[in-house]
């Protein structure tokens, strides 16, 4: 699979799972609600240390169905693990010049977490996809994605956290590509998850019509 096909998915996606599980059962059940109801982009975190089993075994049960990428990305060594273990695209908390050259030696989208222009742009300059903007989404909300647009309207940015299905067509509507949730895509039942998903699935496609 090509760079530009990954993010041409997590574009058209819209909206990502934000998955941090020990176990790989309960994994695949998130991934089987997320697809249920029409999401299939998930970042696996690795905050936890069996991110790279469980990156590979949704590989092996989902196939190309589901776009499975790896998530806290911190370092080159991690980054480098992530993508042996099968990792399509790859994200941060913040922007690391030695993940970037990672990333393109292998061809994958990366996506560090960016909270000034300068970093923002900085990235970008080293081959970023996306712009996570991370932390500042939580503290700015929908706005922040007119804020930064203005001066650099060719900046593609990622919202982490302060998105909910009260507020994601205004994140979408201001400008970001692909939204990031946690608890809507990863708790509760199965059932529960894919609800959730096609709530967000409904509200991505009548935005895009």
């Amino acid at each position: 699979m090509f760079k530009a096909d990954i993010v041409n998915r997590m574009e058209a996606c819209g909206a990502m799972a934000i998955v941090r599980t020990e176990s790989i059962e309960r994994g695949k059940e998130i991934a089987r609600g997320c697809l249920q109801g029409g999401v299939d982009v998930m970042e696996i975190s690795y905050t936890l240390p069996n991110a790279g089993d469980v990156i590979a075994a949704l590989n092996h049960e989902f196939g190309k169905t589901m776009l499975v990428g790896a998530g806290t990305i911190l370092d080159a060594e991690t980054c480098r693990m992530a993508i042996l273990a099968g990792a399509k695209f790859v994200i941060a908390p913040n922007f690391s010049r030695e993940v970037a050259r990672m990333c393109n030696r292998y061809q994958i989208p990366y996506a560090p977490g960016c909270t000034t222009i300068t970093e923002m742009l900085e990235a970008l300059e080293v081959g970023a996809s996306y712009i996570k903007a991370f932390p500042i989404s939580n503290f700015y909300g929908p706005q922040l994605a007119k804020i930064i647009q203005t001066p650099i309207p060719e900046m593609p940015l990622m919202a982490s956290g302060g998105a909910s299905l009260d507020n994601l067509e205004e994140w979408l509507e201001n400008g970001i590509s692909c939204v990031g949730f946690g608890g809507l895509l990863t708790k509760g039942t199965q059932e529960e998850i894919a609800n959730n998903a096609a709530e967000i699935r409904r509200i991505i496609d009548i935005y895009r019509k």
